[in-house]
């Protein structure tokens, strides 16, 4: 960042920002709440909506990691099955207040000035962040929630060695020199400054650490007037004549400065995600607790593994063992739902519900098979190895409903 802009001024335009955006949308609606699909659309910035996203999904993936017990068999395959069931139809069921949605938003706010103005803190937070075995494909699949800059942060992870013994000291270390040789390819911060000025005002001298600052930003400060000390009790009184009034000097008048404000940020946990196989727990005899069981009971059809909405990789036990679905609409969660959007549809939101639309009208499994590799990804260039996973994933829920 070279000194250049403050932290603590991006992370307070983020609150009022945030705030500024919740007033309008909740003051008709108060007790409103937000689910996934509006999420996405809920601001014209689409980088907030993406790291709002992302920080919804860090959390249910460490909720997914918190959910084991030494009393039960968690890697048993029903209870898996099970489990997978449960977070799926969860997941399709987010539901936010404006009291939980406003700091992920004004989180998301200084993480998208930050993009551009602290490249590597932005690196080693969002891409790297606590990993103590990174590998080119985990900071690939972070960077699912950029869209500012995306094309930077892709030529660094282009530039690694294949080996995949990667450290986090080596990529730190390696991303500094390649920002100081490529730092003039990042988009201009007077480019986002004028996006999010249309809709919260704001300067590129409001962030800069020597900077003026919006009045609006800056605290109000109260001076009390002194007071005179009262005279002892037991001191005799002696006429004096009455003192000259002293008219108090006039306050200064300064630009408002913005205090940082110690206020802490909403913590982003670090997912781990849980592997097909754990060598086992000791079984004990249950305590007189509710069972658990009986709180992940699904009662509804199975869907989509969601682990394959979270990151690419190789196919999980539900995947090998998937049941046949009714819909493709109703199969897809909203988080692969994001995803197919995103890398599939180029982000745009009615062709993907038209391609699936059309899909699911489709009589036959052929049929289906033919409109995506032939039509589909010729209109949208999936000839990619980019791309080939999102196809896969798409491909093996085709299986699955004409199963």
């Amino acid at each position: 960042m070279q000194d250049k802009y403050s932290l603590a001024k991006c992370e307070q335009y983020g609150r009022r920002l945030a705030a500024r955006l919740c007033d309008q949308h909740f003051a008709s609606q108060p007790d409103a709440s937000l689910d996934g699909p509006a999420i996405l659309k809920f601001t014209p910035v689409r980088q907030l909506n993406l790291l709002v996203m992302r920080q919804l999904l860090q959390q249910w993936q460490s909720e997914t990691a918190r959910l084991r017990s030494p009393y039960f068999d968690f890697e048993a395959p029903a209870v898996q099955a099970a489990l997978t069931q449960f977070m799926n139809v969860l997941s399709r069921h987010m539901r936010l207040d404006r009291v939980a949605f406003e700091p992920l938003l004004a989180r998301a706010a200084a993480d998208t000035l930050l993009i551009v103005a602290d490249p590597i803190g932005t690196f080693e937070r969002l891409l790297l962040g606590n990993t103590t075995q990174p590998t080119s494909a985990q900071l690939r699949d972070n960077l699912r929630y950029f869209d500012i800059d995306k094309d930077f942060f892709t030529g660094f992870i282009d530039s690694l060695p294949p080996s995949p013994e990667l450290t986090p000291e080596f990529l730190h270390h390696r991303f500094e020199l390649y920002h100081a040789a490529n730092y003039k390819a990042h988009q201009p911060m007077q480019r986002l400054v004028a996006t999010l000025s249309s809709l919260l005002p704001l300067t590129e001298a409001d962030l800069r650490e020597d900077g003026p600052v919006s009045a609006a930003s800056a605290p109000a400060t109260i001076v009390e007037k002194p007071t005179a000390p009262a005279p002892p009790a037991s001191a005799p009184v002696v006429p004096t004549p009455p003192p000259m009034p002293v008219s108090p000097p006039p306050a200064p008048v300064s630009e408002p400065v913005i205090a940082p404000v110690a206020e802490p940020a909403p913590a982003i946990p670090t997912f781990v995600e849980p592997k097909p196989t754990v060598t086992p727990q000791p079984t004990q005899e249950p305590t007189d607790a509710i069972p658990l069981h009986e709180k992940l009971k699904a009662s509804q059809p199975a869907a989509a593994p969601l682990a394959e909405t979270l990151r690419a990789g190789t196919a999980s036990f539900t995947e090998r063992s998937a049941p046949k679905v009714e819909t493709l609409r109703e199969a897809i969660s909203i988080n692969q739902r994001f995803s197919f959007i995103n890398e599939l549809f180029n982000g745009e939101n009615m062709e993907y519900h038209a391609a699936i639309q059309h899909l699911d009208s489709l009589p036959t499994a052929e049929e289906a098979r033919t409109y995506v590799t032939s039509d589909l990804a010729s209109r949208y260039g999936w000839n990619n190895n980019r791309k080939e996973e999102h196809v896969n994933k798409l491909l093996k829920l085709i299986e699955r409903k004409f199963a």
